[in-house]
């Protein structure tokens, strides 16, 4: 058992908040995310917010710090789009391995500096793999509903190949999020699972996904239940949700988890649902008060932000927390379902 886990056993875990908000607050320009290594690359690399680890390495280290001294144990790694899929988009796939490196370098860093400045407290660093921006499982042309823009094997290269460098650069477990295809998370646990065979390691795996509306149902159509169905053939470390929808939202999809899962569960809701201007503007007070909900029933073992949260977000979610203990689970076994 992994310290990670080992603590998970006992308290409630708080992961960091949004990066991406974060980010904006710096107002990068193109030629702040291009630096002077980039500074000829063929096209924008603006927005490439990945990129920021090479370029920007103080901002990344800088903002791990703050969600740290707010009170998270866990911090992810700037590498939400960290695949050659997603950075074929600014033609950097061969960049792939050195971003993720250093995005997990850099965060490990910043966690071990400040674990020995409060060894009761260790920090802990998620390796954050995306869910790409192709689907597995659905047409992105109305016309042929049966095209696929990209294939089962070539998701799972990708996804191993990130998760290679992210172990590499040090993270203690890895996180697969946002997931709105599970046929994508699927290519990912099952190129993880080979990555973990040949490294013999026995690095801790999170998988959390994403309800995308009022439905009840990701965005390949599935409940919170066919979600946990589908992956609990796996070793996994917790299962959970994140995104799209705020703490209030997700209440209902967290409870079916709770009920059914073996697994640790994880939730990391968004502030609020945007406004007309797609910003988040619930406070850390209102949000940290509906989180509330999740700790009196017992629903969550780790806790943390999405879209629009910040440092003072996870703060009041970590003072809320450690006045509850974590979810039991009855199982830990990796195909258990409970009844």
């Amino acid at each position: 058992m992994s310290k990670l886990e080992e603590i998970l056993s006992k308290k409630i875990l708080i992961l960091d908040g949004a990066m991406g908000t974060m980010l904006q607050d710096y107002k990068f320009s193109e030629e702040d995310f291009r630096g002077s290594r980039f500074a000829d690359w063929p096209v924008s690399l603006k927005g490439n917010n990945d990129l920021l680890s090479l370029t920007q390495p103080e901002a990344i280290a800088e903002i791990h710090r703050k969600y740290f001294l707010a009170g998270a144990d866990i911090v992810e790694t700037n590498t939400f789009s960290g695949t050659t899929i997603a950075m074929a988009d600014y033609k950097m796939e061969e960049l792939v391995y050195e971003l993720n490196y250093e995005s997990a370098r850099i965060a490990k860093k910043v966690a071990e500096e400040l674990t020995l400045e409060n060894p009761e407290k260790p920090r802990f660093v998620a390796g954050a793999i995306g869910p790409t921006n192709k689907t597995a499982s659905m047409s992105p042309d109305v016309n042929d509903p049966g095209y696929r823009a990209i294939s089962f094997e070539a998701l799972k290269i990708a996804y191993k190949q990130q998760a290679r460098a992210l172990i590499d650069g040090g993270v203690d477990v890895l996180l697969v999020e946002t997931v709105f295809d599970t046929l994508n998370a699927k290519a990912a646990l099952f190129g993880i699972d080979e990555l973990k065979e040949e490294l013999n390691t026995a690095i801790p795996v999170m998988i959390s996904g994403t309800i995308t509306d009022a439905s009840g149902r990701t965005l390949s159509g599935q409940t919170a239940e066919a979600f946990l169905i589908s992956i609990s053939h796996m070793d996994l470390l917790s299962v959970g949700f994140n995104c799209a929808l705020g703490a209030k939202q997700l209440t209902p999809h967290l409870e079916v988890l709770s009920q059914k899962s073996g697994f640790y569960v994880s939730a990391y809701p968004n502030a609020g649902l945007p406004n007309a201007f797609g910003e988040y503007d619930e406070s850390a007070e209102e949000m940290a008060n509906q989180i509330k909900e999740y700790l009196e029933k017992g629903l969550v073992n780790i806790l943390g932000g999405c879209c629009g949260t910040t440092p003072a977000h996870i703060k009041a979610m970590a003072d809320v927390a450690k006045e509850y203990k974590p979810r039991k689970i009855a199982s830990r076994e990796p195909s258990k379902i409970l009844d």
